[in-house]
C-alpha cells in the first residue's frame, strides 16, 4: 500500500474587517482581536473535486486557521487585510474545489477572495465577496468555490453534494422572520406598502397574487402583520431584510447613497414640508431659480437618531460651503437657456432625448383611439379631428402624414384616465388623461401639433370631456396651450417613475435576482455572469418600500397619482410582457422602428435622429454579442441547454414564480435553444444596465428645474372668459406655478431624484468588472475585454454624433448633449454613465 505524503497548500484570505473607524465598530474590532487570542478564530477547511472512494462522500483537508488577524492592518473597511493560512494535505487529496469557512469571531466581516499556491507553481482562485457572521448563525458551514465554473452535468464529483447543498441553504424553509445575518432568497408580495396600524387612510392593496392587482414578486421578509389588517406585513422598526450578500461590498460612499434616501424620507423631506406653509406654491420662475442661489434654510432640520445626520446630507448635496442652507445644483435644462424649456422644440424633443424616451409611439390611426370600455368611458375616438392640425403638416394631408410615418403620439389616456375620479378626489389635486399629437417636420425634429386633456365623462349622462389645445400662431403665446403641456408633462412624470423607472426595471428584475440565487449555484457560468447586474438592486428596492412607493412616501406625497400611485403601476403591469422588454422589440412595438436588412442593427429607426434609440441600438449589440460569445463558451449545443437542470429551474421559477401572475401567456420564450437563452440573458442585462441608466441618471437635469418636469397638477385649466383665465392674463408666471407642484413637492422631489441621479464613487460601469477572477475560462474572459473595447468605441460614436449640427435633436434649445447612454462616468451628478446595475 503506498504511503500518504503530506503537502503544503499556501493560501491567502483577502477579508475587510467591520469597521470604518467608529467608536462603536472599533469596539468590535477590539473584541475580536480578543477571542483571536484565546482560539475562537477563523478556520478553513478544503474539499476536494474527488469523490472520497473510501466513503463516497466530500474529500475534506484537516480544517486549518486562518493567521495574521491580530498584526494585520486595515482599521477602515475599505482596506484590504490579507491573511495567511496554511493547509497540511495528503498528496493523494486531489485537486480543491471548493471551501467551507468558520468564522468563531462574534462579529462579521466581508470575504473578498482565497488565493490557493498549489505544488508546481499552480494557483486556485476562490472569488467570494460574502459576509461571513458567527458560526453560530448558520444551520451549515458556509461553502465557497473555485472559479472553475462548471454547467451542473459537469461537476466534479467531490463537489456534487457540496453545490446541491449550498442551493438548499440559500432557498430556506419559507417561515419566519428573516434575519440581516441569513442569506436566504425567497418570494413574496407587495404586501407591505400599507401602514394601517399608524392610520387606516394608509391601508394599501397587495400587489402581486390577483388578477386585480398583479405584479412581480420581491424578496420574502416575513415580517409580523398589522393588527387592523393581517393581510399587511408590518412596516420593519430599522432597515428591511434583503440576504446579506447583497450589501455589496464595504465602501462607504454606496452605503451612504442607499441610507441617503431614507434620511431624506424621514427628516430632509418633513422638515421641507414644514418650512413652507401649506400648499405653498412659487410666484415666479425667478424664485424657483433662486434655490440653485439661495437654497433653503435647513438650521432646524431635526435630527432622527436612527438615520443619517440631515446635516451630513445636505452637506453631500451642497454644493459650496453653505453650513445649513440646502443648495441645489443649476439643473442642466436651465444652465445655457433659461427659457429653452418652453419652447415647443424642447417640449417635443425631451420625448425621444429626455428622462423618458421609450413611450412616445408611431401614430397609426386617426384619430387615436382607446382601447377602454366605451359603455364607461364614453366614446373610444379622439376629440381631436382633422381640421385641428391639418395647417401644422407641411402641406400634407392627415392621410399621407400617416402613410409617410410622420405623425407620433405620447398617449397616457388609457392609464390615467381609470383612476382620474379617485385622484381628482383628493383635496388639491386635479390632474388630466393626456394626448398629445406630434409631427416629424422635414429637418428631423418633431412639433407638438396638438394636445387632448380629457376626465372621465358626467356619470350620469355618460356626456364627454374632452378639451384640445393648439399651439399659438408663430411669435405668440398662448399661457393656456403652456398649461396644458404642464399636464403632460405631469403624466409623463408619473408614468417615468412608476413605469418606465420603478416597474420595469426596479420590479420587474427582482425575481430574476432571487431565482439566480436559489437554482444557479455559485459553479454555474451564469451564476457569476448575471450577478454584477444584481448588485444593490435589492438593496434600493427595499428602501424604497419603506421610504418612496410606500404609503405617505415620497411618490405620494409629491405626485398627482397620490396614493394611487402603485395601484397605477400594478394596472399598467397587466399589459407588461417580457418579449417586449429588449430595445428592438420594444421600438417595433411602438412603430419606432421596422425591420430592414439593409439598416444597422438590421432596423429602421422612423426617426432617424431619435438619441435614445440610436444610441441604445449601439449598447443593445454590444451586450448580445458578449452574451452570445458567453454563451457559446458555456453550451456547446441546444442539447446541453435542455439538460441543464438548474437553468431549467430557473427560468420555470422566473415564469410560475417571481411573475407568477402572468405564468399562464403564451409569450414567454421556452428555454430550449441557446438564441433563445441569450436572448432573455441580454434583456436582462439591458434592463438593469442600460434602460435603467436612461430613465435614472437623467433626472435630476431636466426635472430638477420643476416647471419643466412638474409631478403634481393643483389646478383646473381655465376656460376662456372666464375669472381665472383673466387672472392667468393678468400674471401668467405666477398663475401657471399655482397649477403645479407646490414648494414642498418641488424641493422634496429634487431631493430625492439628486441622490437617484447620483454616482457612488465604488460604482461599476458597463464593460467593467472590479472583480477580476470571476471565472478561469480564458476564452470567457477575452470575449469581456472585446465587450469592453467595443463599449470604448461607442463612447467615441456618441460623442462624434453629439457634435454633429445636422443632428438637432441630440441637444436641442436647451443645449443638454445626449450622454444617457455614455458607457462610463466618474462619481458624482454627470448626466452619464451606464452601471453594471439597477444599483439606485
Amino acid at each position: 500500500m503506498a504511503t500518504v505524503k503530506t503537502v503544503s497548500f499556501d493560501g491567502t484570505l483577502v477579508v475587510h474587517r467591520k469597521n470604518f473607524l467608529s467608536l462603536t465598530d472599533i469596539g468590535a474590532h477590539l473584541v475580536d482581536v480578543a477571542s483571536d487570542l484565546f482560539g475562537q478564530n477563523i478556520s478553513l477547511q478544503l474539499i476536494s473535486t474527488e469523490i472520497n472512494p473510501g466513503t463516497k462522500k466530500l474529500t475534506l483537508s484537516k480544517r486549518a486557521a486562518a493567521g495574521g488577524w491580530l498584526v494585520s492592518g486595515g482599521l477602515r473597511a475599505t482596506e484590504d487585510v490579507e491573511l495567511n493560512v496554511k493547509f497540511e494535505i495528503g498528496d493523494d487529496f486531489g485537486v480543491p474545489g471548493a471551501f467551507t469557512i468558520r468564522n468563531k469571531h462574534p462579529n462579521e466581516f466581508y470575504l473578498k477572495s482565497l488565493t490557493l499556491e498549489l505544488p508546481q507553481q499552480q494557483v486556485i482562485e476562490f472569488p467570494c465577496n460574502s459576509w461571513v457572521y458567527n458560526v453560530s448563525r448558520y444551520p451549515n458551514d458556509r461553502i465557497f468555490f473555485s472559479n472553475h465554473l462548471t454547467l451542473p452535468k459537469d461537476t466534479p464529483a467531490g463537489l456534487v453534494d457540496a453545490r446541491n447543498q449550498e442551493l438548499l441553504n440559500l432557498r430556506g424553509n419559507g417561515t419566519g422572520e428573516r434575519k440581516v445575518w441569513e442569506r436566504i432568497y425567497d418570494y413574496a408580495t407587495y404586501n407591505d406598502l400599507g401602514k394601517p396600524d399608524t392610520d387606516k387612510s394608509l391601508q394599501r392593496p397587495t400587489l402581486g397574487g390577483s388578477a386585480e392587482f398583479p405584479y412581480p414578486r420581491r424578496c420574502r421578509t416575513g415580517r409580523d402583520p398589522e393588527e387592523t389588517d393581517k393581510a399587511t406585513e408590518s412596516q420593519a422598526a430599522g432597515n428591511y431584510y434583503i440576504p446579506s450578500d447583497e450589501r455589496f461590498g464595504t465602501t462607504k460612499e454606496s452605503n451612504f447613497l442607499t441610507a441617503a434616501i431614507k434620511a431624506a424620507a424621514q427628516s430632509l423631506i418633513p422638515n421641507l414640508e414644514s418650512t413652507f406653509t401649506a400648499d405653498e406654491t412659487f410666484d415666479s420662475f425667478g424664485e424657483v431659480q433662486n434655490l440653485y442661489v439661495e437654497g433653503v434654510d435647513m438650521s432646524k432640520c431635526k435630527r432622527d437618531d436612527d438615520i443619517l445626520d440631515p446635516a451630513e446630507v445636505v452637506q453631500s448635496l451642497s454644493t459650496g460651503d453653505s453650513g445649513s442652507l440646502l443648495m441645489y445644483p443649476i439643473p442642466t435644462v436651465i444652465k445655457a437657456n433659461e427659457k429653452g424649456w418652453m419652447s415647443d422644440a424642447e417640449f417635443a424633443r425631451q420625448m425621444i432625448s429626455g428622462l423618458n424616451p421609450m413611450a412616445i409611439q408611431l401614430l397609426e390611426v386617426f384619430p387615436p383611439e382607446s382601447t377602454l370600455d366605451p359603455a364607461v368611458y364614453g366614446t373610444q375616438k379622439s376629440a381631436i379631428t382633422e381640421e385641428h392640425i391639418v395647417s401644422q403638416l407641411e402641406g400634407n394631408t392627415v392621410q399621407q402624414a400617416l402613410e409617410n410615418k410622420k405623425l407620433f403620439i405620447l398617449d397616457y389616456h388609457d392609464a390615467y384616465l381609470p383612476y382620474l375620479t379617485k385622484i381628482n378626489s383628493i383635496k388639491e389635486i386635479h390632474a388630466y388623461a393626456s394626448r398629445t399629437l406630434l409631427y416629424l417636420k422635414a429637418d428631423g425634429t418633431l412639433k407638438p401639433i396638438a394636445i387632448e386633456l380629457s376626465l372621465p365623462p358626467d356619470s350620469s349622462s355618460k356626456s364627454e370631456n374632452k378639451r384640445v389645445f393648439l399651439p399659438p400662431a408663430p411669435g405668440t403665446e398662448d399661457w393656456l396651450w403652456h398649461l396644458a403641456k404642464a399636464h403632460v408633462t405631469t403624466n409623463d412624470s408619473g408614468y417615468h417613475q412608476l413605469i418606465s423607472h420603478f416597474l420595469r426595471t426596479h420590479a420587474c428584475l427582482e425575481p430574476f435576482i432571487i431565482a439566480t440565487h436559489r437554482n444557479l449555484s455559485a459553479l454555474h457560468p451564469l451564476n457569476p455572469f448575471l450577478v454584477p447586474h444584481f448588485k444593490n438592486t435589492m438593496s434600493i428596492n427595499a428602501r424604497a418600500r419603506q421610504s418612496l412607493i410606500n404609503a405617505d412616501g415620497i411618490i405620494e406625497k409629491c405626485f398627482s397619482t397620490r396614493r394611487y400611485s402603485m395601484e397605477l403601476s400594478s394596472v399598467v403591469y397587466r399589459t407588461w410582457r417580457f418579449d417586449d422588454q429588449g430595445l428592438p422589440a420594444d421600438l417595433l412595438k411602438r412603430g419606432m422602428a421596422t425591420p430592414d436588412a439593409n439598416s444597422k442593427h438590421g432596423l429602421k429607426l422612423a426617426i432617424n435622429d431619435y438619441p435614445y434609440a440610436a444610441d441604445g441600438l449601439e449598447i443593445w449589440d454590444a451586450i448580445e454579442r458578449w452574451t452570445q460569445e458567453y454563451v457559446d463558451s458555456c453550451y456547446e449545443d441546444d442539447a446541453d441547454i435542455e439538460s441543464d437542470k438548474e437553468l431549467q429551474a430557473w427560468w420555470t421559477e422566473i415564469v410560475n414564480v417571481g411573475h407568477g401572475d402572468k405564468k399562464d401567456e403564451t409569450w414567454w420564450v421556452e428555454m430550449n435553444s441557446k438564441p433563445n437563452l441569450v436572448s432573455v440573458l441580454t434583456t436582462v442585462i439591458w434592463l438593469a444596465s442600460a434602460h435603467h441608466a436612461a430613465v435614472n441618471f437623467g433626472q435630476y437635469a431636466y426635472a430638477g428645474y420643476m416647471p419643466n418636469h412638474p409631478t403634481a397638477t393643483h389646478r383646473e385649466i381655465p376656460r376662456e372668459g372666464s375669472e381665472e383665465h383673466k387672472q392667468l392674463l393678468k400674471d401668467p408666471e405666477n398663475f401657471f406655478l399655482s397649477a403645479v407642484s407646490t414648494k414642498a413637492e418641488a424641493t422634496s422631489v429634487m431631493t430625492t431624484i439628486e441622490i437617484l441621479a447620483t454616482h457612488s464613487a465604488d460604482e461599476e460601469y458597463l464593460g467593467q468588472r472590479i472583480i477580476q477572477n470571476w471565472t478561469n475560462n480564458q476564452a470567457a474572459q477575452s470575449a469581456f475585454t472585446k465587450f469592453s473595447e467595443k463599449l470604448k468605441a461607442v463612447e467615441e460614436l456618441i460623442q462624434t454624433r453629439n457634435k454633429d449640427t445636422k443632428l438637432k435633436n441630440r441637444t436641442g434649445p436647451v443645449q443638454i448633449p445626449y450622454t444617457l447612454l455614455f458607457p462610463s462616468s466618474g462619481p458624482g451628478l454627470t448626466g452619464r454613465g451606464i452601471p453594471n446595475s439597477t444599483s439606485i
